[in-house]
C-alpha cells in the first residue's frame, strides 16, 4: 500500500475573494471542506496544511490538520504550489518520514467527495508501475472561440453545432493531484515526466475562485441536504 502524504496549499493573499481559504461556506470555512474530506477518505499518511497565515494555521489545527508554516519566499502570488509542496517534503524528512507518493488538494474545491479520493489513490495504485503522476480532469463540451489578430473564430470550426454532438475536450480542474515524490523533486511539477489521468463528475471538480463560484457551491450543498 503507498504511503500517502496529503498536502492542502493554503496561503493567506488571494485577490479575487479576500480571504478566499477560509472564507465562510455554508457556515464554515471553505478550507475546513478539504481537510474534512481527506480525513474521511483514510489515507495512508498525514493531512498537511501549508501556509503563510496564522489565522490559517489556526483554523487547520481546528479541523485536525498538521500545520507546516511556509517562508515568505515560497508564498506570494508567483510561488509555484510545487515549491511548497518541496518545502513540506523536506520538513518531514527532518523528522524520518519519507512518503512514496504526495497528493496536492487544493483548498478550493469543497465538492470533491471523499470516496471520489479514495478511488483516485486506488486507482493510481494500479498502474503507479507504468505512471508517475495522476490528475484530475472533467469533461467539458463548450465550443470555444479563439481570438487570432482581433479576429474571432470557432477553435474546431468543423464541430457539429449540438453540444451533445460534440467530441468532448477534458478540462485539468486542480481538485485532485497525486505525485510519485522522486519525480516530483526531478520535474519539478506535479505532473512528474508521465501523468495519467481520473475523469471526475463537473460538480466535483468545481473550483472557487470569484464569489459568483461562493454561490454556486452553497446551492450545490444545500441541494445535497
Amino acid at each position: 500500500m503507498l504511503s500517502v502524504l496529503a498536502v492542502i496549499p493554503a496561503r493567506g493573499g488571494s485577490k479575487g475573494i479576500p480571504g478566499k481559504n477560509i472564507a465562510p461556506l455554508n457556515g464554515k470555512p471553505l478550507l475546513a471542506y478539504t481537510i474534512e474530506c481527506a480525513k474521511k477518505a483514510n489515507l495512508n499518511g498525514p493531512i498537511v496544511v501549508s501556509t503563510d497565515s496564522d489565522e490559517i494555521a489556526k483554523i487547520a489545527e481546528k479541523y485536525g490538520a498538521q500545520v507546516i508554516r511556509r517562508p515568505a519566499e515560497i508564498s506570494g502570488d508567483t510561488a509555484p504550489t510545487e515549491s511548497a509542496l518541496i518545502h513540506v517534503l523536506d520538513e518531514l524528512k527532518k523528522t524520518g518520514y519519507l512518503p512514496d507518493v504526495i497528493m496536492t488538494l487544493q483548498p478550493t474545491s469543497p465538492m470533491r467527495k471523499a470516496e471520489t479520493v479514495r478511488k483516485f489513490v486506488d486507482e493510481f495504485s494500479k498502474v503507479s508501475g507504468t505512471y508517475d503522476a495522476m490528475l484530475s480532469l472533467h469533461e467539458n463540451r463548450t465550443d470555444f472561440w479563439v481570438n487570432k489578430g482581433g479576429v474571432f473564430g470557432r477553435l474546431f470550426p468543423n464541430a457539429p453545432r449540438r453540444r451533445q454532438a460534440r467530441e468532448p475536450l477534458y478540462a485539468e480542474n486542480s481538485a485532485l493531484y497525486i505525485t510519485k515524490v522522486n519525480s516530483l523533486r526531478e520535474s519539478g511539477s506535479v505532473l512528474g515526466f508521465n501523468p495519467t489521468v481520473f475523469i471526475i463528475d463537473e460538480a466535483e471538480a468545481l473550483d472557487i475562485n470569484e464569489p459568483q463560484d461562493m454561490l454556486l457551491a452553497e446551492f450545490l450543498l444545500n441541494k445535497k441536504k
